[in-house]
């Protein structure tokens, strides 16, 4: 998923007989590059706008964390806010071009899995709770070469891909032609914001209606949004699942799911790998 560039790590020290005085002439007597990886996108660029940076692109350089980037991620308001790994994610990214906040979510998630990777290993080691035997028990989990999907598998379910980057897909009950979109990390962040807007009110969190709305671009041809919502709030529950298993089978992602064996019970099952605390924290 993430190819190493060449090793550009490399120090040196200035031959002057007179040690630096200034903080400026000291910070310049050592100092080293920090190495890149490319890591390769689900979306192979085929989903952006023309104009964007990524626009056709299949590879994305990254550099690895510094303690710059751990300041971040153990940054308690940064944590509370929700914005500690956008702010990683941008600190990373080598083209300043790109905006983070507008990466497709399975790009987005490639880059979180090769940057945790590249940062502290491909081995992550952290506790889980056994389905079957419901003890916690210590396993690894290896992010060195993670299933990609691309996608491509929409014929299946009879989904069109338009040129600007929107699929086309017929709904089985009602035969409404719904056009969706892949979702961002702007969209998800507005997403998970208005579902907590959602728990304030006394009908709770509206989880299926809100991801409809989002990915939701026209319904037969007609993009107003008081049509979105009506059909996103009153979508027969069959097509609501299509429209869902649309999606899913559309948007190129990182397949994080790995076979579990528990040391305690032995029970065997497929299990996504956990993204908790300890996941950019290894000796937590």
């Amino acid at each position: 998923m993430s190819r190493k560039n060449s090793d550009r790590m490399r120090g040196h020290r200035h031959s002057n007989a007179m040690p630096p005085s200034g903080p400026t002439q000291q910070a310049e007597a050592f100092s080293f590059v920090v190495p890149t990886d490319f890591v390769d996108l689900p979306s192979k660029g085929r989903y952006y706008s023309e104009n964007h940076p990524l626009y056709n692109k299949d590879i994305l350089e990254i550099k690895h964390m510094t303690a710059k980037e751990e300041d971040i991620l153990t940054s308690k308001t940064l944590l509370k806010k929700g914005i500690a790994i956008d702010r990683v994610i941008a600190n990373v990214i080598v083209d300043k071009s790109i905006d983070p906040s507008s990466l497709l979510v399975g790009d987005r998630n490639a880059i979180v899995i090769a940057l945790r990777a590249a940062s502290y290993g491909s081995r992550y080691e952290t506790k889980v709770v056994c389905p079957s035997c419901q003890t916690k028990v210590d396993f690894a989990f290896n992010l060195e070469e993670p299933n990609v999907y691309s996608g491509d598998d929409i014929s299946d379910i009879d989904i069109a891909r338009n040129e600007d980057g929107t699929f086309d897909v017929e709904l089985p009950a009602t035969k409404i032609m719904a056009t969706f979109r892949l979702l961002t990390g702007r969209d998800e962040k507005t997403y998970l914001n208005n579902l907590e807007q959602d728990k304030k009110s006394k009908g709770g969190e509206k989880v299926v209606t809100r991801q409809l709305m989002t990915m939701l671009v026209a319904i037969n041809g007609d993009d107003r949004i008081e049509t979105r919502r009506y059909v996103a709030q009153n979508l027969p529950s069959m097509d609501s699942r299509h429209l869902r298993l649309a999606y899913k089978t559309a948007n190129p992602n990182i397949d994080l799911t790995q076979d579990f064996e528990c040391s305690s019970c032995g029970f065997e099952e497929p299990m996504e790998v956990p993204l908790g605390a300890d996941f950019f924290w290894p000796d937590r």
